[in-house]
């Protein structure tokens, strides 16, 4: 068994508040724990991904705030206290602060953190 901390954890992405720390774990799975502030809109940081969504699925649990998470079928509001299923072509966006908890594919999450902490240019 593997057992982490969000404290533990290595971080992945800080900036603009927005804060991942990430941890492979169980050898194929990646734990995420994830803060976003208020107005965080992840959409345009997945401009050149698939689609221009996050083509990665995330199995998690919201420890506050509430996500709109758009997908090409519509929008899902999700909030604190809920479990959720994010399936591969979807964009969060921060409607209050918000800190979540994901488990990934790590094979799947790579490029797209790749795509994210790219140099801007």
């Amino acid at each position: 068994m593997t057992a982490v901390s969000s404290a533990e954890a290595p971080t992945v992405i800080d900036g603009g508040g927005v804060e991942l720390k990430g941890h492979e774990i169980g050898g194929d799975m990646t734990v995420g724990f994830v803060r976003l502030p208020r107005g965080t809109d992840l959409g345009p940081a997945l401009v050149g991904l698939p689609g221009d969504l996050c083509p990665c699925p995330h199995w998690g649990y919201v420890l506050s705030g509430r996500l709109e998470v758009r997908s090409e079928d519509g929008a899902e509001l999700v909030t604190a206290g809920q479990a959720f299923y994010w399936s591969p072509g979807h964009a969060p966006i921060a409607l209050e602060d918000t800190e979540y908890v994901d488990f990934s594919p790590t094979r799947e999450l790579a490029p797209v953190v790749a795509h994210l902490t790219r140099p801007a240019g």
